[in-house]
């Protein structure tokens, strides 16, 4: 069984020595099936949020001072990541920002398994554009709700996207054939010990080869008929 939790995050800004995070989103699978599971969190950054980062996913200081610091919320977000793989789009910028503001309480940096998915999705899909609009665009992935960034609303669009670049799709068809060819409410067809005779006569076989000749040297009947 193989836990991964694809995470996203919002920040005051892209320089991780100076800059926190706003929101948090992960959405939990397992064997690239989503089980349902999340975990979401709006952070009181204390710390401003750049104006380029507004625009991008529309967190204002006003809405972000009345909640929890990472401070509060970090040993809840450890639990929830705790022994799973995590998947990131550009990971290096997600996974260097926790570590920054882990390293900001005095705590170790994540030892997780991390998975970045545009390193895998630049290896798939080489020549193609690889943001996160534009491979939800290449699977037919809805983003009509992502009017901004957000970071669970990402995660769940990432989820579906990097479950697509790992098969997941097909393969959970494949396991759910199985699971049905395993209900023991199944029944084995019979074989018969000897297989019926066959029913076309002489005449008919010499019947339809006279009525393909009909139809000219081209047909592509004449494959199939016996000379």
């Amino acid at each position: 069984m193989k836990r991964e939790i694809i995470i996203d995050t919002e920040t005051t800004g892209l320089d991780r020595k100076v800059d926190r995070f706003v929101e948090i989103g992960c959405v939990e699978i397992i064997d690239l099936k989503v089980t349902g599971t999340t975990y979401h969190k709006y952070i009181n950054p204390t710390h401003p949020v750049h104006r380029e980062a507004f625009k991008v996913h529309g967190l204002s200081n006003e809405f972000l001072k009345t909640k929890p610091t990472f401070r509060r919320t970090v040993n809840s977000f450890l639990t929830f990541i705790e022994g799973a793989t995590l998947v990131a789009h550009n990971a290096s910028f997600d996974i260097g920002m926790l570590n920054a503001e882990l390293d900001r309480l005095n705590l170790p940096p994540l030892e997780n398994e991390v998975v970045d998915s545009l390193a895998l999705a630049r290896e798939q899909r080489p020549g193609s554009r690889h943001t996160l609009d534009s491979l939800c665009r290449a699977f037919k992935i809805d983003i009509s709700k992502r009017t901004k960034h957000g970071a669970l609303l990402d995660a769940e669009l990432l989820t579906e996207v990097y479950i697509e670049l790992r098969g997941g799709r097909q393969f959970g068809m494949t396991l759910d054939l199985f699971a049905e060819q395993k209900d023991e409410t199944l029944v084995p067809a019979r074989q018969r010990p000897v297989p019926l005779p066959s029913r076309v006569t002489d005449e008919d076989r010499a019947a339809h080869k006279a009525f393909v000749e009909t139809m000219g040297d081209k047909s592509i009947w004449l494959d199939y008929c016996a000379n």
